[in-house]
C-alpha cells in the first residue's frame, strides 16, 4: 500500500510502501499525532522511515502500486 506523508514547513512528502494494512497504518499514524512521539514505519525494502508525530501535515494512504512492464518501465 502507498503511503504519503505531508510534513509540515517541509516541500516534499514522504512516499513509501508498506505492506502493512491501512487500518494497522492509521492506528501507528493516530497513536503518534495523539502522543507528539515518532510514526515509525518500515517500507517493502525494510527501510525504517521515521516522521516526529508533531509535524505530520497530512497522510494518504492509498492501494498498492501494480509493477509496470514493457516500454517506459523504470
Amino acid at each position: 500500500m502507498e503511503v504519503k506523508i505531508g510534513v509540515r514547513d517541509v516541500a516534499r512528502e514522504v512516499v513509501l510502501e508498506s505492506e502493512e494494512t491501512p487500518d494497522a497504518v492509521a492506528a501507528l499514524i493516530a497513536k503518534a499525532v495523539e502522543s507528539g512521539g515518532l510514526l515509525r514505519l518500515t517500507d517493502e525494502k525494510g527501510r525504517l522511515i521515521m516522521v516526529p508525530g508533531a509535524l505530520i501535515g497530512y497522510v494518504e494512504l492509498g492501494a498498492p502500486e501494480s509493477r509496470k512492464v514493457g516500454f517506459g518501465a523504470l
